[in-house]
């Protein structure tokens, strides 16, 4: 027998997509560790003949995934509680292969600090997590030294992030460890989707306190030996790598030499800006902070797009290589399109002043408010060039067409910013909800929509093409900043200090229109008069609690949805498959959300049976 992949297909396929649900519900009661060693050996034995059986050429979607789990469930017998932790078995044993392929000197092990003993630990803690000290009072010592006497890098912290920045970056390529249910979610949303090579064993609780894992699980897990397997799963991590890439120093600099050749930043040996030559300090500020930070998402974009449109070997076994030899014309153009995006930066924290931006500060805080509207400027003029000079390499046509959809997502980026700024001085602070999409489309879609076409134009004719990724990007950028505007109302520790940035620093945002709409005159009243006034932690909880009574959230995230599911139907309508996939992997990766805190949007499908068809 065979297991039919399920969830999203191209057209004509034999399997239909799974229901498409709100990406936002409630998983807490999706998260019980079954009881009995028994019940896990069980459970993970069936998880092992599904995964088997399952299309391993490309990373499963999450919701491919959890049909796969639920169907599991269901034709077990078992409840739905234990579906998050039935999808971290599966997961494991669909890239077991993978994990083996990688050998042990290039994998992560990955363990929890709850695993150490609370009490009397002599351990410290650096940059990285966990500094143990090999004891021997609990678990972590063993494991550990099991690990690196196979050769393994091993790591005692928590978290997607990290993890994901350590495989950018290039020091592993597989991730093998131990944590609960509530970090693998996330690892799942953040990790597998990307086509990294990933196994867990799930801790037995989350109270994060003494807490006890499957030792003998763990074990088994870390002796996976080294082979080749069968079948290749495709990964996004080279094209990912090659985007990071281009922001070293060295990379950077032979990519986009400097025309002034003066000393770096890093170069000053503590004199600080003080010390820039006055001629080369603009090209200085400006180096810095563009290989400073960021996901370089947008450069990837265009990298993958480019890939998927001629051949996407990218994503095969190999694709390190393949990447390595794209053409420095075709790594240019992806450069530009986060030149522009960092010039904006620049003067969005000037027109709002922000204090700080990837964890310091601002340029116009650094360096001033005239130097840094010259960076940014710096930027843009920097980001023209990389695509001007490389007429001869992509030809006329295509330089012309790519500085054509520059220009125009500039632009469109200038009106909707520039809307931002007339409502934020404005004495009337009245705002529909449609006029707050529509500067979002203006503000954040253009970004999206000038590195899809970038990768597209690059890859030939994209004629065809330049509509329906324009459309994508307008949904796929509205979803996101309404996301982002729900997110300010939650510690951002990159970028922002408080919550309720953007309500208290007069930014017109879908949240604010949807209020106004809702609340009775009374309230709305009370609402404008609250952001007239002094800003304090009364105020923005008075301000959560009008929001709330109007049911701001919950609508806003079902906008979401909606903006989400115009960007996948664009998605279903493209071609080839390379371009699909990586349409929903934006989708899935870009408009991530944390699972909610109270009841779904959407009631969940019920299960299906496990899909399995006749061997041919």
């Amino acid at each position: 027998m065979a297991i039919a992949p399920v969830g999203r297909q191209p057209e004509g396929a034999d399997s239909q997509p799974a229901p498409k649900k709100s990406r936002r519900r409630k998983t807490s009661h999706l998260k019980l560790v079954p009881e009995s060693l028994e019940l896990r050996e069980k459970l993970r034995a069936r998880a092992a003949e599904v995964a088997d059986k399952l299309d391993k050429s490309r990373p499963q979607s999450k919701d491919e995934m959890e049909a796969v789990a639920r169907a599991l469930l269901a034709d077990m017998g078992l409840p739905e509680g234990y579906l998050g932790w039935t999808m971290v078995v599966l997961a494991s044993a669909f890239w077991r292969d993978q994990v083996a392929a990688v050998p042990p000197s290039r994998r992560l092990f990955l363990l929890p600090h709850c695993l150490k003993h609370a009490e009397g630990c002599p351990a410290d803690y650096d940059d990285f997590g966990l500094e143990c000290k090999q004891c021997g009072a609990c678990s972590i010592a063993d494991f550990r030294t099991m690990a690196e006497e196979m050769g393994y890098k091993v790591l005692v912290a928590e978290g997607s992030p990290i993890v994901l920045k350590i495989i950018v970056s290039g020091y592993v390529d597989a991730i093998v460890g131990v944590a609960c249910l509530n970090v693998l979610e996330k690892a799942i949303d953040k990790i597998l989707l990307a086509g990294i090579p990933c196994m867990a064993v799930p801790l037995l609780s989350s109270d994060c306190r003494n807490t006890s894992v499957d030792e003998d699980w763990v074990s088994e897990m870390i002796k996976i030996e080294h082979r080749t397997p069968q079948v290749q799963t495709r990964s996004y991590v080279h094209l990912m790598r090659a985007a990071e890439g281009m922001f070293d120093p060295t990379e950077l600099a032979r990519l986009a030499p400097r025309a002034r050749g003066g000393k770096s930043l890093a170069e000053l040996n503590g004199e600080g800006i003080a010390g820039l030559d006055p001629v080369a300090g603009t090209e200085a500020i400006a180096y810095d902070f563009l290989a400073k930070g960021g996901k370089h998402s947008r450069p990837f974009i265009t990298l993958a797009v480019y890939d998927a449109l001629t051949g996407g070997e990218g994503t095969l076994a190999g694709g390190a290589q393949h990447v390595a030899a794209f053409s420095d014309s075709v790594k240019r153009a992806a450069l530009s399109i986060e030149t522009f995006h960092k010039a904006s930066l620049v003067h969005d924290d000037i027109e709002d002043d922000d204090g700080f931006r990837y964890g310091d500060e601002t340029v116009h805080r650094r360096c001033g408010v005239p130097t840094a509207i010259n960076v940014g400027d710096y930027l843009i003029g920097l980001g023209y060039r990389l695509v001007s000079r490389e007429r001869s390499a992509i030809g006329a046509d295509a330089s012309a067409d790519i500085l054509d959809h520059l220009a125009e997502a500039h632009m469109r980026l200038c009106e909707g910013q520039g809307a931002e700024l007339l409502w934020r001085d404005a004495r009337d602070k009245r705002l529909s909800a449609l006029d707050a999409l529509k500067i979002y489309a203006l503000k954040t879609a253009p970004a999206f929509g000038a590195a899809l076409f970038a990768g597209a134009r690059l890859a030939g004719d994209a004629a065809a093409y330049a509509e329906p990724l324009s459309q994508f990007a307008r949904h796929l950028g509205v979803a996101f900043q309404i996301i982002n505007d729900l997110d300010d109302w939650e510690l951002d520790s990159h970028n922002k200090l408080a919550a309720g940035g953007d309500v208290l620093g007069g930014r017109p945002t879908v949240l604010w229109a949807l209020a106004l709409e809702a609340l009775d005159p009374k309230d709305r009243v009370e609402l404008e008069t609250l952001i007239a006034g002094e800003s304090d932690e009364r105020v923005l909880s008075r301000i959560r609690e009008l929001y709330s009574k109007a049911g701001v959230f919950e609508k806003a995230h079902r906008l979401v949805d909606k903006y989400q599911q115009r960007a996948e139907a664009v998605a279903d309508e493209i071609e080839p498959d390379e371009l699909r996939r990586l349409l929903y992997y934006l989708v899935d990766t870009v408009l991530h959300r944390p699972a909610a805190s109270d009841p779904p949007v959407v009631a969940l499908a019920a299960p299906q049976p496990l899909p399995i068809v006749a061997p041919s």
